[in-house]
């Protein structure tokens, strides 16, 4: 079993940064592919990035966001710059244990609780 925990969000202006965290348990993060998800009041959870091997992003979120991980710390992160208005949402973090590169949220076995992102503008 894997627990996942994210912090990092909360309320910034419209062109401001966000950087999330999401912290792992469990001795097998560095094979699990990674995934950020976001869930907008009456909106579907949609991808918004990945990393395995490789780095993947949604299109929302492709030369503003930027995913990474420290497989040492067992963590994953997510920087968000330029954020927009339409980026608000509960932000939450995924692992895989396949560890092939997946947008498809249906193919993430583990979630974190999530974090909210609000951004004013």
């Amino acid at each position: 079993q894997v627990q996942l925990v994210e912090s990092g969000g909360g309320l910034v202006q419209a062109g401001g940064s966000l950087r999330l965290s999401c912290a792992a348990s469990g001795r097998t993060f560095s094979s699990y592919t990674m995934g950020w998800f976001r869930q907008a009041p009456g909106k579907e959870r949609e991808f918004v990035a990945a990393i395995a091997r490789s780095t993947y992003y949604a299109n929302s979120a492709k030369g503003r966001f930027t995913i990474s991980r420290d497989n040492a710390k067992n963590t994953v992160y997510l920087q968000m710059n330029s954020l927009k208005p339409e980026d608000t949402a509960v932000y939450y973090c995924a692992a895989d244990r396949s560890g092939v590169l997946t947008t498809t949220r249906d193919r993430y076995d583990y979630w974190g609780q999530g974090t909210q992102v609000t951004v004013s503008s």
